[in-house]
């Protein structure tokens, strides 16, 4: 890198990778300064975690990868460099400081212990450049939420009927073109070896066979919309689980910020407005707004979503048999529906969301086993990742976060009212056999 005596400000992109309704990046382009941008590939989100699994696997690494490709040629577009590093980014980020005489640092703000901690950690390392943060991966603004509501409340349905009768969706924010700045970018994203896996193909029959990015996330967006109109369609076919179009797919490119909630929002809104309105184009909204409602739960209750009695502090006898564990996470139980929906997470990073509520409830209510292990089990399989939502869900299915009935799931009835003809389960028991 050379030095520079020109100022600039930099973006610090972290899960809101994506150029279109990005306040971050806009609010750092209105500040006079030339623009450069960093993504930090933290080594720490891929070693082990203390459960022997990496906390970041191999399909959503190469997802990121994907993403973040995608990611460096939009910001090109915007006459914005990328630089990218295999590092923590309270190294590479005060090295860009010093190198390109940054003045300011905008980034995501973050409210979950981890990125808390790498937040802190840069902070203290920068000399004067100044460290600016906003809220952007939500479809309701913080502000106007915690104005409404002093307390998030534990039950969904109050937070869903106050949020949209009194809150409304911000517009999309438009990004304009920077002017260039004048410096060399030798740097490189990673290749997927290096982050500690071998390079793989789809698996053929995988539900979810879509690359990471921006770009990708704004074709489905499109396709699963405007073009077949299979939101139309989604409350009843949201429980599916066979196939592409069962459900909008769209929550990976979320959890990594590809695209944002509010993207989304407007184009089910333009719908509504140029074909028709029902209850399933209303159903994508609804999961929007639950989506919503997990990250409040976590920045309302920090450390306690990850805490074994969760945020109801409720005490069970749970169990850490590790054949039991092992079991479940390879597919060898007693129950063909947890089998078939676990092979199909291991050969391909994605499972259905009746496959994830059956699976965990098995996993937690029935083998009474520690449910934080299935969760980092998630956390490092799941293509579409997001911690709040991830641990929120097991939290939910646990019993110990914000269902009140405490409910187990009967995986035989399930599987015959969602399988009944054994269709995925053939798929993923027969894949098992041969691989």
């Amino acid at each position: 890198m050379q030095k520079t005596k020109k100022a600039h400000n930099l973006v610090w992109f972290t899960t809101n990778l994506r150029t279109k309704d990005n306040r971050v990046l806009q609010e750092a382009s209105k500040q006079g300064n030339s623009v450069i941008a960093c993504y930090c590939f933290d080594p720490r989100q891929f070693s082990k975690t203390k459960y022997g699994f990496k906390k970041t696997g191999q399909y959503r690494a190469k997802f990121l990868l994907e993403t973040v490709k995608d990611l460096k040629e939009n910001l090109n577009n915007l006459n914005i460099p990328l630089f990218t590093f295999y590092d923590f980014p309270e190294n590479s980020i005060p090295q860009l400081e010093r190198e390109y005489n940054v003045e300011n640092v905008f980034a995501q703000n973050e409210f979950t212990s981890e990125e808390i901690t790498i937040i802190k950690a840069v902070r203290e390392k920068l000399n004067k450049a100044q460290l600016h943060l906003y809220y952007d991966q939500f479809l309701y603004e913080p502000s106007a939420v915690f104005s409404e509501l002093n307390k998030i409340p534990k039950v969904f349905t109050v937070f869903r009927k106050a949020i949209e009768k009194k809150l409304s969706v911000s517009r999309v924010l438009t990004i304009v073109s920077q002017q260039a700045p004048e410096l060399e970018n030798l740097t490189k994203i990673p290749t997927i070896e290096k982050l500690g896996f071998e390079d793989f193909n789809k698996h053929p029959n995988s539900a979810f066979p879509f690359n990471g990015g921006e770009t990708e996330a704004i074709k489905r967006l499109k396709h699963y919309i405007f073009e077949s109109k299979k939101i139309g369609v989604y409350k009843k076919t949201r429980n599916g689980l066979v196939g592409i179009d069962y459900s909008s797919k769209l929550s990976a490119w979320l959890a990594n910020g590809s695209i944002s909630a509010r993207t989304i929002y407007w184009a089910v809104k333009e719908f509504e407005k140029t074909h028709f309105k029902n209850q399933s184009t209303y159903w994508l909204i609804f999961e929007l707004i639950w989506r919503d409602f997990f990250k409040y739960i976590a920045l309302q209750h920090g450390n306690s979503i990850f805490k074994l009695e969760g945020i109801s502090n409720k005490t069970y006898e749970w169990s850490l048999d590790q054949y039991a564990i092992e079991a479940w996470q390879n597919g060898k139980t007693a129950e063909n529906f947890v089998n078939a929906n676990m092979i199909e997470l291991n050969k391909t990073g994605w499972m259905s969301n009746r496959g994830r509520q059956n699976v965990a409830s098995f996993f937690a209510k029935t083998l009474k086993l520690d449910w934080r292990i299935g969760a980092a089990y998630f956390e490092s399989l799941l293509i579409d990742y997001d911690v709040h939502s991830n641990y929120g869900n097991w939290l939910y299915v646990a019993g110990v976060g914000n269902d009140p009935r405490d409910r187990v799931f009967n995986v035989k009835l399930q599987a015959e009212r969602y399988d009944p003809k054994h269709k995925f389960q053939n798929i993923w028991l027969q894949t098992s056999l041969f691989t």
